[in-house]
Order: structure tokens, then C-alpha cells, then sequence
């Protein structure tokens, strides 16, 4: 099968609109003051360098830029794939993405947003940071970094897929382009560009999924979805009920650690604003995530024996892709012209996304760890370098990766439960427990990440370490919610070790000399009051 030049021409269309206005959008952010909290000057604002102010877009996107942007982020690649494979495969009520993601914004907005945005931090490592010290915040960094590379990963696996199905182009040129793509306009504008890309991805979004729809559900080869909805809507098992728990919180919970997040979050000009961005973004997110759910329930019910695909996606055993259920029912059950803009819309969900986690990596890089911990003296042009070059290095490695991964779906899984079992514990307990320390947020990152690696992960062939008893099932797997398990076993690590901490330290129960993290000062000791050393200040009392 030839290369499908028209749907070459689009997408090269879509992508030269995005790394137009990208590159506009950078170029007028350079004459824009900086934004300051409620109006009012702001001493943490005041100390910022530039190259800071431009990771959180100098704190003035609107809240229209800001909703776009915040939707814009969470509907990726994998989001819109994954959903009708879901739907496809498991069923109706087994798709908890769209109603965990529509949650957990909600909550990081009523919970976490404000608060945040409140504290003018630049990253989301700030708080850990300011209540763990800079060699804790490196070790967080790692998760996060991970996470987003698994996400980014597997986001582009999804695009170079969709791309091949429907314009027969090879998967290696389309990742690799749209990477280049994405690393360009970042490079030059970051939070900025991206922020507006993302209004005309979200335009692109939008309009390609929901004007393909009416095509898919029409087409004489696809039957009443709601006629045939026993296909489609899926059903949970008594003993998998504690499971079905497990993920759905996960889907809610594990929405919200995530630097993508937290940057829109902070480049709002207030922390109300922040609010609005996460709560009203989150109605766009589930919105959008309506077509992907239909078109995943057409092909689900679909006659496929008519179609040079020749048998469902969903037919495994005789070597159907259920992961590409949505693009090949766009080509076989759309117009040409039709199956061509619904590609844009994975298209521009994919940079949407990709861009984001890019940036997320590389500004936590360059605020967190290269200026306060390798080069605390770095010039701002020094820091723009490193930035800039962290940008063109994370994307390429989220590239390389999605080249050689073998499963989307694991790479996927994976991202979420790093952030929700091994991240969100550290966040609670950096954000509302005023005696967190050091020393419990370590121990507490430790049983978090051994109790997931033990647990194993099927999509990627690790095998279990640990079976919970009677709670694990030959076919099913575990039965019992190890996800949310070693999340709550962290959290209450963290907190009790914390505590002890405290009863050792403020006691005076052993020496000061045995403090090694420097989380509590003489002076505090002696007036039993705890409270926490400012990480300038850790610097010089660390043994």
C-alpha cells in the first residue's frame, strides 16, 4: 500500500500551524511584564530568574489559554486510543480513565491548586524541596522523570501507529518527526508556546473527533450501538470488585502529581485562576473523551468481515490489534477525507502531550536540581542553555524509547502507578503534614517503590514477587488492591517515621550530630518546637 499523500499533506499542515504559532507565541512572551500574585508585588517573584518566569509562562495565562491548556494536556494519544480499546475490550464500565481523570482535577483543583499557586513555586518538586531538603527532592525527581518518560513513550508509540494505519507511513519517521516538532517550538518559547499551541491542538481535537463520529455510526457495516450494548458495556466479577477499586482511585488520584499539571497550575495569575484551570478543564477532558468511547463501541459490534481488515480488532487469538481499534475503524468505516482529520485529532492530542511532558522534565531538571543543587551560582543565560538543552535531550529520549517499547499499554500503567504510589503520599504529606520530614519521606519512598515492584506488572512480563494469598487469582492476577495498598502503606510510613523523628529529635532523646537530613536546628530543639530549616540554610548544615 502507497503512502497516502493527501493525509501526508495535512499533517504537515497541522504541523507547520503548530511550530508557527508556537514560535509567535515566544516571541511576544519576551515583552510581557511578570504577573505577581493577586496584583501584588511578591518577595519569591521577585527573586526569580527569567528563565524561571518563562517555565510558569510569567505568570499570566488567562483563564480561557489556561482551561484550553490544561484540557489540552491530559487528552493525549494513549487517552484517546486507550479509551476505545477499553471500551472495545473490557467494556463500558472497566473505562475508568475518563470519569478518574474528570475527578482528579476536580480535587487537585479544590485541594492542591491553590495552595500551591498560593506559595508561588515554580515547579512541583518545590514543596518537597522546601520540606524535604534538595537531596530528597533529587531522589523524587527520578520518579518523576521516569513517569514522564513512560508517558511520553507511550504516547508516541500510540501516534506512530495510528499514523501508519491510516497514511501507511513508517512509524520510526512519524515519531521521530513529531518529536522534532514538538522539542522545537518548546525549545524557543516553553510554557508559553505550549500553552497556545495547545488552544489550537484543542481546536484540532475537537473538531476531528466529533466530525467523524456521525460517519462511524451510520456506516452500513456498523449495527445500533445501543441495540448491541451487552458487547460493549462489560461486566466485574464479584471477586474483582477490591481490583476495579484499586484502578478507579488510581485513575483519580494519580491524575494529580504530575509536573504537566502543576505548571499550568502555577502560570495562572492567581491561585483562584489555578482553581478554575483544573475544575473547568476537567468537564472539557471527560467531553472529549466521548467519541473515542462510541468509536470504540461501534467497533466492538462492527462487521469487520466486509473490510480488508478481514476480522475484528478485538479477535486476538486470530492476530487482531485491539490497541488500534480506533484508527482502523476511522479508515475502514470513514471517508477518506473524514479518517484523514481524525489522524490530525491523534496528531494533536500527541503534541498536546508530549510537549508537556517535556517541558515538565526539563524545567524540573534546571530549577530543581541543576541550579540548586550542581550549579547554584549559574548565570541566567547558563540556566537558559541548560534548559533549552535538557528540552532537546528528554524528548529525545522519550523518542528513543517509544521506538524500541513493546507495550503502550504497560509503558502507560506503569507512568500512573509511579506517580500515584510512590509520588502522591509525598505530595499530601509535603502540602498539609506540617511535621513531615526528611526521614519519613525517605522510608516512605522506599515501601512505595518495593511494594509495586514486588507486585509485578503483567503488561510488562515482571512477574510478581509477592501474591497477597487467597487474594490472587491464576488467570486474573491479583485480586487484592496493591496499587492503593502500598500507596496508603507510604503515606502512613511517611507519617510515622516523621513522627518519630520528632519525638527522637525534639526530645532530645539522641544528639543533634545524629540529625544526618539537618531537619531540626539546636534552637528548636531547646524550645521544643518543630519546625523546618530553609533548604539555603541545609546546605551549610549538612554532615
Amino acid at each position: 500500500m502507497a503512502v497516502d499523500v493527501a493525509g501526508i499533506i495535512v499533517l504537515s499542515v497541522l504541523y507547520l500551524v503548530i511550530l508557527v504559532i508556537g514560535v509567535v507565541a515566544a516571541w511576544k512572551s519576551k515583552s510581557l511584564p511578570a504577573a505577581r500574585s493577586n496584583g501584588k508585588p511578591n518577595k519569591d517573584d521577585e527573586t526569580m530568574d527569567a528563565t524561571a518566569f518563562r517555565m510558569v509562562a510569567n505568570r499570566q495565562l488567562g483563564t480561557f489559554v489556561g482551561v484550553c491548556t490544561m484540557t489540552a494536556t491530559y487528552i493525549c494519544g494513549s487517552y484517546i486510543n486507550g479509551t476505545a480499546e477499553s471500551i472495545a475490550v473490557s467494556g463500558l464500565i472497566w473505562t475508568l480513565a475518563p470519569p478518574g481523570i474528570f475527578l482528579g482535577m476536580i480535587i487537585g483543583g479544590l485541594f492542591f491548586a491553590k495552595k500551591m499557586r498560593d506559595q508561588n513555586y515554580v515547579t512541583f518538586l518545590d514543596p518537597f524541596r522546601k520540606k524535604f531538603g534538595e537531596r530528597m527532592t533529587g531522589l523524587l525527581f527520578v520518579a518523576a522523570f521516569v513517569a514522564d518518560i513512560f508517558w511520553s513513550s507511550s504516547v508516541l508509540a500510540a501516534l506512530g501507529t495510528s499514523i501508519a494505519v491510516i497514511v501507511n507511513l513508517d512509524t520510526k519517521i512519524s515519531i521521530i518527526v513529531s518529536s522534532l516538532i514538538a522539542v522545537i517550538y518548546t525549545a524557543i518559547g516553553q510554557m508559553m508556546s505550549v500553552a497556545y499551541t495547545d488552544v489550537v491542538q484543542l481546536g484540532f481535537m475537537t473538531f476531528g473527533l466529533f466530525f467523524g463520529l456521525p460517519f462511524v455510526l451510520t456506516n452500513e457495516n456498523v449495527p445500533d450501538i445501543f441495540d448491541n450494548a451487552s458487547t460493549w458495556l462489560g461486566h466485574i466479577e464479584n471477586k474483582q470488585i477490591a481490583v476495579y477499586i484499586d484502578f478507579f482511585i488510581v485513575m483519580v488520584l494519580g491524575s494529580i502529581p504530575w509536573q504537566s499539571y502543576f505548571q499550568r497550575v502555577l502560570s495562572a495569575e492567581s491561585g483562584r485562576q489555578a482553581q478554575y484551570f483544573s475544575i473547568i478543564g476537567s468537564f472539557g477532558a471527560f467531553v472529549l473523551a466521548i467519541p473515542p468511547m462510541l468509536i470504540g463501541a461501534a467497533g466492538s459490534v462492527a462487521n469487520w468481515t466486509t473490510t480488508s481488515y478481514g476480522m475484528s480488532p478485538v479477535d486476538t487469538d486470530n492476530g487482531g490489534e485491539p490497541s488500534m481499534i480506533l484508527p482502523l475503524v476511522l479508515q475502514h468505516f470513514t471517508p477518506r477525507p473524514v479518517a484523514v482529520l481524525g489522524l490530525s485529532a491523534i496528531a494533536a492530542a500527541v503534541m498536546s502531550s508530549i510537549d508537556s511532558a517535556i517541558l515538565g522534565s526539563s524545567s524540573m531538571f534546571t530549577h530543581n536540581i541543576y541550579r540548586r543543587i550542581l550549579h547554584t551560582k549559574a548565570s541566567e543565560r547558563e540556566l537558559l542553555i541548560v534548559q533549552r538543552t535538557a528540552i532537546v535531550l528528554v524528548g529525545a529520549i522519550a523518542c528513543i524509547v517509544s521506538l524500541t517499547v513493546t507495550s503502550i499499554l504497560g509503558m502507560f500503567i506503569m507512568a500512573a502507578d509511579i506517580v500515584y504510589v510512590a509520588l502522591f503520599p509525598q505530595l499530601v504529606a509535603a502540602v498539609y503534614l506540617d511535621y513531615a520530614n526528611t526521614y519519613g519521606s525517605l522510608l516512605g519512598f522506599l515501601v512505595a517503590v518495593m511494594l509495586r515492584l514486588a507486585s509485578g506488572e503483567a503488561t510488562l512480563n515482571l512477574a510478581p514477587l509477592a501474591r497477597y494469598g487467597v487474594l490472587h487469582d491464576d488467570t486474573l492476577g491479583h485480586l487484592f488492591p496493591y496499587r492503593t495498598f502500598a500507596m496508603l502503606m507510604s503515606l502512613t510510613v511517611i507519617s510515622l517515621t516523621s513522627l518519630v523523628a520528632r519525638w527522637l529529635f525534639v526530645g532530645k532523646r539522641v544528639p543533634l550530630h545524629l540529625d544526618v537530613f539537618s531537619c531540626y536546628s539546636s534552637e528548636q530543639l531547646t524550645e521544643q518546637v518543630l519546625t523546618f530549616v530553609e533548604p539555603e540554610s541545609m546546605q551549610s548544615q549538612t554532615l
